[in-house]
């Protein structure tokens, strides 16, 4: 069968300078696989490290996007989940090797395959040479078992960020058995860090945001915290040691871990889902011995997680902020993002493609 050409936004080479558009070739249709007409996507704060190869292990030409909404137009024979005109997503991978243990206990994300699992975008997480392409484009073909319903009352604009986002946050306060009692903390309010308040609120727990910008903590309280702590006050970081039992890090770039380990109570965990790259400074094991502490990290989450989070915001009616935008408007989002001016997750109608030549 032939390949299928479609178009999209991505980076073609390693200097980063824009996302531009590019025409490249989507595999046919498999017999376990279906084909998505992407109708949004968000924007996470990985597109942009990955398009500028902050991680070191970029594959150009790079397509991003992994918080895919879209519509199913090609269903393959042996597919049984879906048909064609539903309303399906695709997140953060697209395959892994299924046989490890991790795969066969339902953790691909921690896939221990040869490549490990397969990103939407950028290809395998241990690179063998071939790409894949992500949701910055018309159309995606993925296999049934890494494709994920979205429920009928969601409103699918707002669904795409909760791919990542939403999953990223809900699968370490799911592992750490987040309840009602626990005192949560959240550290930076943007797109992970606002998901992660509302879900933990869900989930009952007293939560308390820690940001170094005052100017949120109106959106922390509508958004369910209880207290908001500005990590720049010497003074509130002082009185909130000891205080929490969990706390959830969501700064996206390299911090100093430490002040945040303090204000843990004793037995309490950090996870930090934001990074991945070394922290600021080293941890001080001397904080971390004399209180039982644990400074942990999570990585995205399964497909049975993803699908769980889909049906928990559902029922709980939680929703990403959302900021819609058109595909060409992606750079100067990009810009935004990197100035921390995105309230919280934007979100490109895909439809806007069809308008470029």
């Amino acid at each position: 069968m032939e390949t299928i050409k479609t178009k999209g936004y991505g980076a073609s080479g390693s200097i980063f300078s824009s996302l531009s558009l590019i025409e490249f070739e989507r595999q046919p249709v498999a017999n376990d696989e279906v084909q998505i007409k992407i109708l949004y996507c968000g924007v996470c704060h990985s597109d942009l490290h990955q398009v500028k190869n902050d991680w070191k292990n970029t594959i150009y030409p790079c397509v991003p996007g992994h918080e895919i909404v879209g519509r199913v137009t090609v269903a393959g024979p042996s597919v049984t989940k879906f048909r064609t005109g539903d309303v399906v997503g695709v997140g953060c991978m697209i395959d892994s090797c299924g046989s490890c243990a991790p795969c066969r206990e339902g953790d691909e994300q921690y896939c221990e395959g040869p490549h490990s699992w397969t990103a939407t975008y950028n290809g395998p997480m241990v690179p063998d040479g071939s790409n894949t392409y992500g949701g910055y484009s018309e159309m995606i073909t993925v296999k049934e078992n890494f494709v994920l319903k979205i429920p009928d009352a969601m409103d699918i604009k707002s669904a795409a960020p909760i791919l990542c986002a939403g999953v990223t946050t809900y699968s370490p306060l799911k592992h750490w058995n987040i309840k009602s009692g626990h005192k949560v903390g959240v550290v930076g309010l943007g797109g992970l860090g606002h998901m992660a308040v509302k879900l933990a609120t869900a989930m009952g727990a007293e939560v308390s945001v820690i940001t170094s910008h005052e100017e949120k903590r109106a959106d922390a309280i509508r958004m369910g915290a209880v207290e908001v702590i500005v990590s720049d006050n010497q003074e509130d970081m002082k009185r909130a040691d000891l205080s929490f039992d969990f706390i959830l890090n969501t700064i996206p770039d390299p911090y100093d871990i430490n002040k945040y380990i303090s204000m843990l109570k004793r037995n309490g965990t950090i996870v930090a889902v934001g990074v991945l790259a070394p922290y600021k400074k080293a941890t001080d094991n001397m904080e971390v011995a004399f209180h039982r502490r644990s400074v942990a990290g999570s990585l995205i989450g399964s497909i049975a997680e993803t699908q769980e989070v889909l049906d928990f915001c559902a029922k709980h009616n939680i929703a990403p902020d959302i900021e819609m935008i058109k595909i060409q408007d992606i750079n100067d989002a990009f810009k935004k993002m990197e100035k921390e001016e995105v309230r919280y997750r934007f979100v490109i109608d895909m439809e806007s493609i069809s308008n470029e030549e």
